[in-house]
């Protein structure tokens, strides 16, 4: 299905609610306002084929520029409105978009881009032509030309610089053609026709993008949150019965470190599917949140790259704490050094084998480096599989800590942290070290950052103690008002990790 089919049969239905403001969009309207942009996008020279860049807050315009872009033949950047200028420049040279439409609240920002290709401002912005004004003479019938675009997405650069993962314009060109996540979305998720779907992260993201335009084509409704609250999701989902949803484990340890009075007042029952992935999620919180919503709780493991896909219901993670689920995409290996499958419950690089291919844009090194020997396909994860083909996350091979000569991987750390009731965030990194070449470093953001100090942080080192090994104990734990995490949940740790060294080099 395809968000015109639904135009025609039930004009007036919400495509798209905005959380805030309660903005609604119906499918006629979406309709139209997606063939006006598929036509100001032809009129102005771009063709099938060429790209486009998105700059914007979360907004009812997002899905009308989205699918403008997709049924004008075009690859659509999605760039997060938090970068800097020159982070934005990057991208759009990168990626090769001949336009850029960024929110005009993006104010000061938007007057530092150097850029030099068409740019039209959503709102008003001095100097930008207004979008709005472009579209308002444009037709609302759909162009002669038309065939099923896609996105091009960039890695968030949580390790480096972001890459753009590109694969190929639809081999079936109409808009209305199959589509894989369909496919998952209904067969392994839940999903239905006419679902009422709550999106309560960043719209220029992979997953809040992908899972929200799928909706679209079951003709569903989604709820768009302008921003992340944890009580105001609570309430969304209460008031608009919301069936489906999709989340990272950051919003669940938000909402679950809200006091109970709080939880409990609103009513969460019609809740059948709560998607989540993005970041492993610790074993503590994943029981409390189904102890609270049900057996709603379905997990994936995947990546912008689309190279594989693995699904775990509430019911096999209770029997498989930990684990992120079996494949449904592709074939889960996990190799050695040599690029060698290793035997079950050995650690290792996590690959797939016959996933769909993609290639890192303009950047054939790092395209090269994500596949081995037999062209099997990583995301730079390490992990083990069971006997049963389960498949368990220990971290990115990336930021592996090597103290002493022992490998320490961060997340089972922080994993522990954000489960203590005073804490609202972690990230642990290694920093330099004369003796051990790395110690763990701790980095915590209190619920309370008045409680930021001594005692805290003994509190902390004992709650570690009762379950972590010595020699994974933080030998320095620092407080932070807030950490450096990407709206999705995945944290900059490269951010922090630059952060220590650079201090140990100034030192030097």
């Amino acid at each position: 299905m395809h968000p015109f089919v639904h135009a025609q049969n039930k004009p007036d239905h919400p495509a798209i609610i905005m959380g805030g403001s309660g903005q609604v969009i119906t499918y006629d309207q979406l309709n139209k306002a997606s063939n006006r942009f598929a036509q100001f996008i032809r009129g102005q020279g771009l063709q099938i084929g060429d790209t486009i860049a998105l700059c914007l807050d979360n907004c009812p315009e997002y899905f009308e520029l989205v699918w403008g872009a997709h049924r004008a033949g075009l690859f659509y950047v999605a760039i997060s409105s938090r970068l800097t200028a020159a982070e934005v420049d990057y991208i759009i040279a990168d990626s090769g978009a001949k336009m850029l439409v960024a929110s005009a609240s993006l104010g000061a920002m938007l007057d530092q881009l150097q850029t030099g290709v068409a740019r039209y401002a959503l709102g008003d912005h001095a100097g930008w032509p207004s979008l709005a004004g472009a579209l308002a003479d444009m037709p609302d019938t759909p162009i002669a030309d038309e065939r099923a675009g896609v996105d091009m997405l960039y890695s968030s650069g949580t390790t480096g610089q972001p890459k753009g993962v590109r694969v190929p314009l639809p081999e079936n060109p109409a808009l209305d053609g199959p589509n894989i996540l369909v496919q998952l979305a209904v067969g392994a998720f839940g999903f239905s026709e006419g679902c009422t779907y709550l999106s309560p992260a960043p719209l220029y993201h992979a997953a809040p993008l992908r899972w929200c335009m799928v909706v679209h084509k079951l003709g569903g409704t989604v709820i768009v949150m302008e921003k992340f609250d944890p009580e105001k999701a609570l309430a969304l989902v209460e008031k608009y019965q919301v069936d489906v949803s999709q989340w990272v484990p950051t919003h669940f340890v938000r909402m679950l470190k809200l006091p109970e009075e709080v939880r409990s007042r609103y009513d969460v029952s019609s809740l059948k599917s709560a998607v989540h992935a993005a970041a492993p999620c610790p074993v503590p919180i994943k029981e409390a949140m189904i102890d609270w919503w049900g057996p709603v709780l379905k997990e994936y493991y995947a990546g912008t790259e689309g190279n594989g896909f693995t699904y775990i219901s509430s019911e096999d993670w209770l029997t498989h704490k930990g684990s992120v689920g079996r494949a449904l995409m592709g074939i889960t290996r996990i190799c050695n050094d040599d690029g060698d499958e290793v035997p079950p419950r050995t650690e290792g690089a996590v690959f797939f084998e016959g996933g769909n291919p993609f290639s890192y844009h303009n950047d054939p090194e790092k395209t090269a480096k994500a596949a081995n020997k037999h062209g099997w396909t990583s995301l730079g994860d390490v992990g083990w599989v069971d006997e049963e083909g389960f498949l368990y996350l220990t971290d990115r091979k990336s930021f592996m800590i090597i103290s002493g000569g022992v490998n320490i991987y961060p997340q089972e750390i922080e994993n522990l942290l954000v489960t203590h009731p005073k804490v609202a965030d972690a990230a642990v990194i290694g920093a330099p070290d004369e003796e051990m070449g790395e110690r763990v470093v701790a980095v915590v953001q209190p619920l309370d950052m008045a409680q930021a100090g001594d005692a805290l942080r003994d509190e902390l080192n004992a709650f570690m103690r009762q379950s972590l090994s010595g020699v994974k104990i933080p030998r320095q734990i620092d407080f932070r008002d807030e950490l450096p995490r990407h709206p999705t949940g995945k944290l900059y740790k490269r951010l922090l990790r630059d952060e220590y060294w650079a201090e140990q080099k100034a030192r030097a």
